[in-house]
């Protein structure tokens, strides 16, 4: 051997692996630093250092583990490497800043391609009150592509779809958007005193808007479930009530003139020309709230109506604007800038018909 020959690497003394580690590691990941099967096996065996929480996926410490550990082995087991490292072309993780416990040591969430902790669990992490602690959850589950040849063991339930979302990263774990984690927890649940308290705080908390929410619902074939169904509607009611309070805050706060608010419109003697969420009389300026909730029995008969109504305004010289809750809650500024447009722009328009407005 010369100066010039590469070492083989030295493998670690198994009790170092252990220090500061109190989290799992996969087979793979033991062999890279020098553990044989044969020395896993040894360390597992009843009574032993370790144990092996799922196929593939070994705890370094002998007690239960944590609320942490198991999100980790949970991941390492559904990832497509098994935590051996990260998988080319996988999503990156949207980080959003949650800090992680002082000394934990996580992979990097690259790590986990094509895994991601949904349903009750992820609701946990991104903050909802209505869902359980993580330690009160038997099971965790992990969302992975259709194809994928994994079974439900142990701790780790696992979920499938044919299109992976961007995850989102919590506490060093990607975890699947609320929208999406709301259906995988629905798709489980019973209780329809719990669905519709967690559709309500996904609403109430800002965590994301109705029609979202929807949409996952019924990707998800869930709208055909009567408790599913009734807490739809207080999520609907309850979107539709904070987007007014936005629009409320909206002309007050960017001193917009005074509408009147939820009234309907007619002709004199004439028909119903339908009912609007604001209403200008002396520019001619109608303002509606879109917070239809994407069901898919109901959408093409609403839109349609939508359409009617607006195109019989706008025939009359009525304008109309058209906001979305996203829109108020994200971007107001614009939209008081759209609605203050379309004020300014009445005195260059004909002279809209004569309507009458009455209450809604």
């Amino acid at each position: 051997m010369t100066h010039n020959t590469p070492l083989s690497p030295r493998p670690r003394p198994l009790h170092s692996l252990a220090d500061g580690r109190r989290r799992p590691m996969t087979v793979a990941q033991l062999r890279a630093h020098g553990v044989s099967a044969a020395e896993t096996n040894e360390q597992c065996r009843p009574g032993g250092p370790w144990q092996q929480l799922l196929p593939n996926v070994v705890l370094l410490h002998p007690g239960p583990p944590t609320s942490e550990e198991r999100l980790h082995a949970v991941l390492l087991y559904a990832a497509r490497d098994r935590g051996a490292g990260p998988a080319s072309g996988a999503a990156p993780a949207v980080s959003v800043s949650v800090p992680v416990q002082p000394g934990a040591e996580h992979p990097p969430v690259s790590a986990y391609a094509e895994a991601m902790i949904t349903g009750l669990a992820a609701l946990t992490l991104h903050g909802f009150s209505a869902a359980p602690p993580l330690p009160s959850l038997d099971v965790v589950d992990v969302l992975v592509p259709r194809m994928r040849r994994l079974r439900t063991t142990g701790c780790a339930r696992i979920v499938r779809t044919t299109a992976l979302p961007t995850p989102v990263e919590l506490t060093g774990v990607p975890v699947a958007p609320v929208a999406r984690a709301l259906a995988d927890a629905v798709a489980e649940l019973t209780d329809p005193g719990t669905v519709r308290r967690l559709l309500t705080e996904a609403v109430r908390g800002g965590h994301c808007e109705p029609a979202a929410v929807v949409r996952e619902l019924n990707r998800a074939r869930l709208l055909s479930r009567p408790h599913v169904v009734d807490a739809v509607d207080s999520l609907v009611a309850e979107g539709r009530a904070l987007a007014e309070q936005r629009l409320y805050r909206m002309v007050r706060e960017h001193a917009l003139p005074e509408p009147v608010w939820n009234v309907d419109l007619r002709l004199p003697g004439g028909p119903h020309l339908g009912g609007v969420d604001a209403f200008w009389p002396e520019q001619a300026v109608a303002l509606e709230l879109d917070t239809r909730a994407h069901r898919k029995q109901e959408d093409d008969a609403a839109w349609a109506e939508h359409t009617r109504k607006r195109e019989h305004l706008e025939r009359l010289g009525i304008t109309v604007v058209h906001l979305t809750p996203r829109k108020l809650r994200d971007c107001p500024e614009h939209q008081a800038a759209v609605v203050r447009t379309a004020l300014m722009a009445a005195g260059d328009r004909e002279p809209a018909a004569y309507v009458v407005v009455l209450p809604r």
